[in-house]
C-alpha cells in the first residue's frame, strides 16, 4: 500500500511516516518503481508510534518499546504500567506549571501594589456660575 493511504488509514501524516522511517521506526518495503511499498499488517506499528507520542512519549522511548511490541512480548500489564508513569509524569508537570502560574499572579498583584492610585477625580459642573 502505498504512504497516503497507510497515513489515512492510520490518522496521521506521510510527512510523519518518513519522519518515522528516517528514525528506524519503520522500514517499509518498495515496489519496482521504487515507491514505499507499506504492509497492511505495519498499520498496528504506526497506531502504536501514534498513540504513544499523542499521550507524550518521546520518539526515542517509542523505540526502546518497539521491538518488544512488534514481537508481541510487550504486554498489557507493561504498557499500562508506562502509562501510569507517564501519568505521573504529566501530574508533575502541571504541579509546577500551577506553582508557576501562582508566582505570576503574585507578581502581578505586587506590581499593582506598586502603581501610584490614580489622582482622585473631582466633580465639575457644566453649567456656569453665576457671579455675584
Amino acid at each position: 500500500m502505498q504512504i497516503s493511504e497507510l497515513a489515512r488509514l492510520c490518522g496521521v501524516t506521510a510527512h510523519a511516516l518518513r519522519h518515522y522511517e528516517k528514525l528506524g521506526l519503520i522500514r517499509p518495503g518498495r515496489s519496482p518503481g521504487g515507491y514505499r511499498d507499506y504492509p497492511l499488517s505495519m498499520r498496528r506499528e504506526i497506531v502504536f508510534i501514534s498513540m504513544s507520542r499523542k499521550v507524550g512519549f518521546s520518539l526515542p522511548a517509542i523505540a526502546e518499546q518497539l521491538p518488544a511490541f512488534r514481537a508481541g512480548r510487550l504486554g498489557i500489564d507493561q504498557m499500562v504500567e508506562s502509562l501510569r508513569s507517564r501519568m505521573a509524569e504529566i501530574d508533575q508537570l502541571v504541579a509546577a506549571l500551577n506553582a508557576q502560574r501562582a508566582e505570576v499572579v503574585s507578581h502581578i498583584a505586587w506590581l499593582q501594589a506598586l502603581q501610584p492610585a490614580p489622582p482622585a477625580r473631582t466633580f465639575q459642573s457644566n453649567r456656569k456660575r453665576k457671579t455675584p
